[in-house]
């Protein structure tokens, strides 16, 4: 082990690369990332619940979800917390929050008024409209029951959980998903959890005489639920005959995508400390667990890894979603490559999308394209799990700097952390990330949550010379968020192509408004949208136009304003 981890070292350090794949008609300037936490009014703070035990799921919490609740234009953010475990107290109860977006980067807590300031032990979030309304609906993923929020269309929200079956018992969740497994037009619910626990059940463990957090190997790994959507605000357990319970893993992240472009979504799992879980959809909702044939189950040493993040996207442009995973200390993050075949390769050492990972913890990640350059970069929210490591190993800490990688179109990436300004100095123990144009000038931004302390907020304050263009989507027989769509956009000699999903990174939801850089071309030629049950439309890009928000409806083959775009 020790020799193969000494060889991925070297090959990490002579950054292999890919053959050139074009980066032409691009703007290259750096990319600049600005710390403005502390002037958005956002005032949450996270807890782990922790009084000392050093209870497992303490080291998990939490995602966060962002996404237009009120639909003004403006993302806003669901933040997700803890409360307290056996042993601890808080005078006033921890809360989830919601922080509405005013614009200029000034934020408003709502959650009182919303009704979705859940005191549970928080974990994932997810965001779908699942009753077909029109209207973003939130899932949140706790040590406990879960809960659902409809959304009532007047800024506030009702939990109907109870009501639509779906609070999936006492367990120690983790990501979760809306998809519509069988493309009924309806969003089916995915719920990833992370093992069996009880306080009977708790394990105290410690490293050279110093308490740490116990390995999940103490704990048996929990099932996996799959919920499908009958239709009429309630939900039915198939779990066992869609062949999801038949696996069972210490589940973290997740993300549900069509891998093999045959027209379903399929479901990816990251696991801790195992093998990874890929579940081949047959189009009716029944699955097969084929990460091991596919090469996504191990790294490329046949490794299990501590996986904690997942999310995907076509990195080097050929068409086909690629998956870029997080892992734990002395692991690589690793970039897997998808062939086309139905398989992918480990692509971390060539790529140099591995190097500087090996020393961290990271959780949260995206694909984003930062700098607008039609090539998608990849952030790592980092941060140790075990709040004593400083004690015991001088190789590592608790709190570091987070990562970003920039994509060179030409397969490859270069870490560009220290260049890529302040908001990237900011040395915290980060988990959840999520990626939205918070401002609505075009370019992609982060929020971060942090364990035990305040969120991160970075604004992106790149170079403008590149253009954009953002894509939403309104199903009209598929599911009305265009869950699981697929989207084509083609500009002069750049193809980019993305997919809705509703969930992903490390217990997170963002992304649903689709964002494509476009380097330095000024003309949209045409968008194609394959939506989830066959219909397919197509816009030319007269009229399009760059630089702007657009949304699609189904049937329409036209592009309009989308609401509330400037």
């Amino acid at each position: 082990m020790r020799r193969a981890m000494a060889a991925r070292r070297r090959a990490a350090a002579m950054g292999y690369g890919l053959a050139c794949l074009c980066a032409a008609a691009t703007s290259r300037g750096a990319i600049t990332l600005t710390d403005v936490t502390k002037a958005s009014g956002i005032a949450f703070v996270h807890t782990d619940g922790s009084s000392g035990a050093r209870y497992i799921m303490e080291t998990v919490s939490a995602g966060l979800a962002t996404f237009d609740y009120d639909g003004d234009g403006d993302i806003d953010i669901y933040f997700v917390n803890g409360a307290p475990l056996r042993g601890a107290s808080a005078a006033v109860p921890p809360r989830n929050a919601l922080y509405r977006n005013d614009g200029n980067w000034k934020f408003t807590d709502v959650t009182a008024q919303a009704g979705v300031g859940d005191t549970g032990y928080g974990l994932g979030a997810t965001v779908g409209d699942y009753d077909n309304d029109g209207r973003p609906d939130l899932y949140v993923s706790n040590y406990g029951p879960n809960v659902l929020y409809r959304n009532n269309g007047d800024g506030t929200f009702t939990d109907t959980t109870a009501a639509a079956g779906v609070a999936d018992g006492a367990k120690v969740g983790a990501g979760v998903c809306f998809l519509d497994m069988d493309a009924d037009g309806d969003l089916d619910l995915f719920v990833a959890n992370y093992l069996e626990f009880s306080y009977d059940l708790h394990v105290s463990t410690s490293t050279r005489g110093v308490p740490v957090y116990a390995n999940p190997r103490y704990y048996k790994p929990e099932a996996f639920t799959l919920f499908r959507n009958n239709g009429h605000g309630t939900f039915t357990d198939v779990s066992r005959e869609s062949g999801i319970a038949a696996h069972r893993n210490w589940g973290m992240g997740i993300v549900c995508l069509d891998y093999d472009n045959d027209g379903d979504t399929d479901i990816f799992t990251a696991n801790d400390v195992a093998d990874n879980f890929l579940f081949q959809n047959d189009g009716r909702g029944n699955f097969e667990e084929v990460g091991l044939i596919a090469g996504v189950a191990y790294d490329m040493n046949g490794d299990e890894q501590g996986s904690m993040g997942v999310d995907c996207n076509d990195y080097d442009n050929d068409g086909r979603l690629d998956l870029y995973m997080t892992a734990y200390q002395s692991q690589f993050a690793t970039l897997y490559r998808n062939r086309g075949d139905g398989t992918f390769e480990d692509a971390t050492l060539r790529s140099g999308a591995g190097i500087g990972t090996l020393a961290t913890v990271e959780w949260g990640n995206g694909f984003i394209d930062f700098d607008n350059d039609g090539w998608r970069d990849i952030f790592l929210a980092r941060g140790h799990l075990q709040d004593t490591i400083d004690q015991w190993d001088d190789t590592a800490s608790y709190e570091v700097a987070n990562q970003l990688f920039r994509n060179q179109g030409d397969g490859t990436f270069r870490d560009v952390s220290a260049e890529a300004g302040g908001g990237m100095r900011v040395r915290l123990s980060s988990r959840g990330a999520a990626f939205e144009d918070l401002d609505n000038d075009g370019d992609i931004d982060v929020v971060i949550v942090n364990s035990r302390r305040e969120p991160t907020l970075l604004r992106n304050d790149s170079p403008r010379g590149n253009h954009w263009l953002q894509v939403e989507l309104r199903g009209v027989r598929a599911n009305r968020g265009g869950v699981g769509a697929r989207v084509k956009v083609v500009a002069g000699d750049l193809t980019l192509h993305d997919e809705v999903h509703a969930g992903r990174g490390y217990q997170s939801h963002f992304g649903s408004r689709l964002h494509f850089g476009l380097g330095t071309r000024a003309a949209i030629d045409r968008i194609e949208v394959k939506w989830l049950g066959g219909g397919t439309d197509t816009i030319l890009g007269v009229g399009v136009g760059v630089d702007r928000r657009v949304t699609i409806t189904e049937g329409t083959g036209a592009a309009a304003p989308a609401a509330g775009a400037p």
